[in-house]
Protein backbone atom coordinates (compact mmCIF):
# COMPACT_ATOMS: atom_id res chain seq x y z
CA UNK A 1 0.00 0.00 0.00
CA UNK A 2 2.79 2.42 0.74
CA UNK A 3 5.63 1.09 -2.27
CA UNK A 4 4.65 4.86 -3.43
CA UNK A 5 5.99 6.71 -0.67
CA UNK A 6 8.55 9.14 -2.15
CA UNK A 7 11.10 10.81 0.15
CA UNK A 8 12.90 12.69 -3.06
CA UNK A 9 9.14 14.23 -3.71
CA UNK A 10 8.32 17.86 -2.59
CA UNK A 11 5.45 16.55 -0.79
CA UNK A 12 5.92 15.93 2.94
CA UNK A 13 6.11 12.24 3.88
CA UNK A 14 3.38 12.58 6.35
CA UNK A 15 1.16 14.09 3.71
CA UNK A 16 1.85 11.29 1.55
CA UNK A 17 1.07 9.06 4.07
CA UNK A 18 -2.04 10.20 4.57
CA UNK A 19 -3.12 10.54 0.93
CA UNK A 20 -2.37 7.18 0.36
CA UNK A 21 -4.75 6.25 3.47
CA UNK A 22 -7.26 8.36 2.01
CA UNK A 23 -7.70 6.59 -0.88
CA UNK A 24 -7.64 3.30 0.65
CA UNK A 25 -10.56 4.37 2.72
CA UNK A 26 -11.96 6.15 -0.42
CA UNK A 27 -12.06 3.16 -2.64
CA UNK A 28 -13.02 0.75 0.16
CA UNK A 29 -9.36 -0.86 0.59
CA UNK A 30 -9.87 0.10 3.78
CA UNK A 31 -13.35 -1.34 4.95
CA UNK A 32 -14.72 1.03 8.07
CA UNK A 33 -13.64 -0.24 11.30
CA UNK A 34 -10.15 -1.54 10.11
CA UNK A 35 -7.37 -1.39 11.75
CA UNK A 36 -4.15 0.96 10.64
CA UNK A 37 -1.12 -0.84 11.54
CA UNK A 38 0.61 0.82 14.76
CA UNK A 39 2.42 4.17 14.32
CA UNK A 40 6.29 1.47 15.24
CA UNK A 41 5.08 -0.54 12.58
CA UNK A 42 4.25 1.77 9.64
CA UNK A 43 6.92 3.61 10.55
CA UNK A 44 9.66 0.45 9.82
CA UNK A 45 7.52 -0.13 6.80
CA UNK A 46 7.20 2.78 5.11
CA UNK A 47 11.12 4.07 6.79
CA UNK A 48 10.26 7.23 8.18
CA UNK A 49 10.71 8.39 11.97
CA UNK A 50 7.43 7.66 13.83
CA UNK A 51 6.92 11.57 14.60
CA UNK A 52 6.49 11.29 10.54
CA UNK A 53 3.57 8.24 11.25
CA UNK A 54 1.53 10.47 14.23
CA UNK A 55 1.53 13.45 12.21
CA UNK A 56 -0.27 11.99 9.11
CA UNK A 57 -2.77 9.63 11.70
CA UNK A 58 -3.53 13.03 13.95
CA UNK A 59 -4.36 15.33 10.13
CA UNK A 60 -6.72 11.71 9.34
CA UNK A 61 -8.09 11.67 12.66
CA UNK A 62 -8.83 15.78 12.29
CA UNK A 63 -10.48 15.34 9.52
CA UNK A 64 -12.73 12.40 10.49
CA UNK A 65 -11.20 9.99 8.54
CA UNK A 66 -9.89 7.45 11.40
CA UNK A 67 -9.96 7.88 15.38
CA UNK A 68 -7.69 6.58 17.57
CA UNK A 69 -8.83 4.85 20.82
CA UNK A 70 -6.80 4.94 23.73
CA UNK A 71 -4.80 1.71 24.21
CA UNK A 72 -6.49 -0.03 20.88
CA UNK A 73 -4.84 1.98 18.44
CA UNK A 74 -6.04 3.89 15.17
CA UNK A 75 -9.38 2.39 13.29
CA UNK A 76 -10.97 3.77 10.00
CA UNK A 77 -14.30 5.35 10.96
CA UNK A 78 -17.50 4.81 8.96
CA UNK A 79 -17.84 7.49 5.86
CA UNK A 80 -21.09 8.75 4.14
CA UNK A 81 -20.70 8.15 0.49
CA UNK A 82 -20.66 12.06 -0.15
CA UNK A 83 -17.29 12.14 1.90
CA UNK A 84 -15.79 8.99 0.28
CA UNK A 85 -16.56 10.74 -3.29
CA UNK A 86 -15.02 14.41 -1.83
CA UNK A 87 -11.68 12.44 -0.47
CA UNK A 88 -11.42 10.70 -3.90
CA UNK A 89 -11.60 13.84 -5.76
CA UNK A 90 -9.30 15.18 -3.28
CA UNK A 91 -6.95 12.45 -4.36
CA UNK A 92 -7.17 12.59 -7.65
CA UNK A 93 -6.73 16.76 -7.75
CA UNK A 94 -3.79 16.06 -5.68
CA UNK A 95 -2.59 13.81 -8.49
CA UNK A 96 -3.29 16.04 -11.26
CA UNK A 97 -1.80 18.44 -9.70
CA UNK A 98 1.63 16.07 -9.56
CA UNK A 99 0.97 14.80 -13.40
CA UNK A 100 1.06 18.69 -14.34
CA UNK A 101 3.88 19.78 -12.34
CA UNK A 102 6.12 16.84 -13.58
CA UNK A 103 4.73 16.82 -17.14
CA UNK A 104 5.63 20.60 -17.13
CA UNK A 105 9.16 19.77 -15.68
CA UNK A 106 9.62 17.65 -18.70
CA UNK A 107 8.33 20.16 -20.85
CA UNK A 108 5.08 18.99 -21.93
CA UNK A 109 1.95 20.94 -21.82
CA UNK A 110 -1.80 20.53 -20.20
CA UNK A 111 -3.05 19.63 -23.79
CA UNK A 112 0.12 16.89 -24.03
CA UNK A 113 -0.72 15.22 -21.10
CA UNK A 114 -4.70 15.42 -22.32
CA UNK A 115 -4.07 13.66 -25.51
CA UNK A 116 -1.67 10.77 -24.08
CA UNK A 117 -4.44 10.43 -21.26
CA UNK A 118 -6.90 10.22 -23.86
CA UNK A 119 -5.00 7.19 -26.28
CA UNK A 120 -4.26 5.46 -22.93
CA UNK A 121 -7.68 5.52 -21.38
CA UNK A 122 -9.54 5.05 -24.96
CA UNK A 123 -6.97 2.28 -25.96
CA UNK A 124 -5.21 4.20 -29.20
CA UNK A 125 -2.44 3.54 -30.55
CA UNK A 126 0.15 4.37 -28.32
Amino acid sequence: MFRQIDPRSPVPLYAQIAGRLRVAVATGELAPGASLPSVRQLAAEVRVNPATVVQAYRELERDGIVESRQGAGTFVRELAEPKRASERQREARRLVRRLLVEGSGLGLTPEDLEQAWTRETKGGSR
